[in-house]
């Protein structure tokens, strides 16, 4: 990293920065990696200079067996989980298990723009019977935060997600979009092809929509087939747009290996959230919108307002 015109206790500042044992990286808010001190690069396997985005760190680091230890056999629908809760808030702190034996301590400082400093400490001296305690603790906090079948955030997480937004609101934040999403004829999916395609078909969708999103969206399942879908700082015309796109992705889907021709939709609520709608309230207007979208044929987007948009 190169600051010009830096006074001398600040480039004092990054070379001690750069050898330190502590590992140090800074991502942007597109989520790619813009400083990484030597310790963050050995760690993770990332070349000096080199320009890289966090899910591509983390996919070369799981086929090389690098960086965090990452312990599934669906790396894809594994990353999806972790999207769904990295960069809610402000600052976390959680531990790390590093592939090379060390166990770290992390913590995520987000500013209001998206940046995010990401800083590690070697904690691995910690006792193993303390170690286990707090991996079972981390572990209780995720699934608390989990739906089950999908992996991304279940109702409690994504509507105290609403409810942050709309807080935001009340203090002069920013615009966000919701979009209440539900699978369209779900019911003759698992009548037809049995209910473990169903699941299928729901994991599929969730993959879908969590790889398409930033870090400050926000992507739950509310229920059965109904999905939420938080966009903040995006004006009304770009919450349709990605809406439609990802009815668009689902369309062309083929989320059934052994029934290769099986197509399926889904439809879309919207609503642009106001600072005087509590989140149960902001869900039932977009629901209903949901509803009015079923109505008019399916596989299209409606506003809570009445005015729809076919996308197709």
């Amino acid at each position: 990293m190169t600051i010009p015109n830096s006074d001398p206790h600040t480039l004092d500042l990054l070379r001690l920065q750069e050898d330190s044992p502590v590992l140090i990286g800074l991502y942007d808010p597109g989520e790619v990696l813009r400083y990484a001190n030597k310790s963050f690069r050995q760690a993770y396997g990332i070349a000096p200079g080199e320009v890289i985005s966090w899910s591509d760190i983390l996919r070369r680091n799981y086929a090389n067996n690098q960086g965090a230890r990452i312990e599934t056999n669906d790396f894809e629908g594994w990353l999806a989980s972790v999207k769904s809760r990295r960069g809610k808030q402000a600052y976390r702190s959680f531990e790390v298990d590093l592939c090379d034996g060390r166990w770290c301590l992390m913590t995520q400082t987000q500013d209001a723009q998206g940046w995010m400093l990401v800083v590690s400490t070697d904690i691995t001296a910690l006792r193993t019977g303390e170690r286990g305690l707090r991996v079972q603790r981390d572990a209780a906090l995720i699934a608390a935060q989990t739906d089950v079948l999908t992996g991304i955030s279940n109702r409690a997480h994504i509507f105290r997600l609403l409810q942050d937004q709309i807080h935001y609101l009340q203090q002069g934040g920013k615009s966000c979009g919701l979009a209440v999403i539900d699978l369209d004829h779900f019911k003759d999916i698992n009548d037809t092809y049995g209910h473990q395609c169903g699941d299928t078909v729901l994991k599929n969708f969730a993959g879908i929509v969590a790889h398409t999103l930033r870090r400050a969206d926000g992507f739950g399942r509310v229920g059965g087939e109904e999905f939420l879908l938080l966009l903040p700082d995006v004006d009304r015309m770009q919450v349709e747009s990605i809406v439609n796109r990802i009815l668009q992705m689902v369309r062309a889907a083929q989320p059934l290996a052994e029934f290769p021709s099986f197509r399926h939709t889904c439809s879309a609520g919207l609503l642009m959230l106001r600072a005087d709608l509590d989140s149960e309230t902001a869900f039932r207007v977009a629901d209903e919108a949901l509803y009015a979208a079923k109505r008019s044929g399916r596989d299209q987007v409606v506003w809570a307002d009445g005015n729809g948009s076919d996308s197709r």
